[in-house]
């Protein structure tokens, strides 16, 4: 049997301090066939990317605002195309989507826009999810696909830890929910609550403020959503709250 295929999402809140914070030795240890970056906040040129992730393919969309934002992917095998963003220049300028197409599916980084405090962005954040939504109904048209995370979102109570408090906050407002309902709705499994339905104090995200970790007061909010006829496929997916270096922790799994 093939050896099953591992896949790595992680918003690093910035590559340069992620990298003197141990994201290098993390890499090493797990060792990802295709790792995902949300918010790398870096280009090219400002960190030796090749140095702390050697032999891997790297995959770029950089925001044009200089120290925000950002995605990359890096894989051990050169993907056969990438497309840098949606294709809308309403919404390709702050470096959040990268899809990167090999042989048997296509992977899907995002980095989805944060409605805000009094969800002041929330209807551009709902044209956006619209957006994205239809690029992915396109790619899954074409062959499945691997999405990953961070969606700004937690999609049901059971995902964060305090959801009556937060109703109508950006994150866990009914209409950000209802989005994320529709994405899956069209045809998309979201891995590791398939594989733990019941399960509650799963969390990718924390604030720094109030010893949040250390008391897993936290949000799950980055993701791994693979089109329905991949989902029999996968295994092992996980939250790695374990692995420090940014508020964010890894969220990973296999494909067998």
């Amino acid at each position: 049997m093939p050896t099953p295929l591992r896949f790595t999402s992680w918003n690093v809140n910035g590559i340069r301090a992620a990298s003197r914070a141990g994201f290098a030795e993390y890499i090493a240890r797990t060792q990802p066939d295709v790792l995902c970056l949300q918010e790398v906040k870096a280009t090219p040129q400002d960190i030796d990317a090749a140095e702390i992730l050697p032999g891997y393919d790297l995959t770029w969309n950089c925001a044009q605002k200089k120290g925000y934002s950002g995605v990359l992917i890096a894989t051990r095998e050169k993907p056969i195309g990438v497309n840098h963003g949606l294709g809308l220049p309403e919404h390709d300028t702050e470096g959040r989507v990268l899809t990167a197409e090999f042989p048997d599916f296509s992977v899907v980084n995002v980095y989805t826009p944060n409605s805000q405090r009094g969800l002041a962005r929330l209807d551009y954040r709902l044209q956006w999810d619209a957006a994205f939504l239809a690029h992915l109904r396109a790619l899954d048209g074409k062959k499945p696909v691997l999405c990953c995370g961070d969606f700004n979102v937690s999609h049901e109570e059971i995902d964060l830890a305090n959801p009556k408090e937060n109703r109508k906050n950006a994150g866990f407002s009914d209409e950000e929910r209802a989005s994320f309902s529709a994405l899956l709705a069209a045809g998309f499994t979201d891995t590791f609550r398939a594989a733990h339905p019941e399960e509650k104090g799963h969390y990718s995200w924390w604030t720094y403020r109030m010893n949040a970790r250390e008391r897993n007061i936290g949000w799950r909010l980055d993701y791994w959503l693979v089109s329905n006829r991949l989902a029999p496929r996968v295994q092992s997916p996980t939250i790695s709250p374990e692995v420090q270096g940014s508020d964010h922790c890894p969220v990973g799994m296999l494909l067998a």
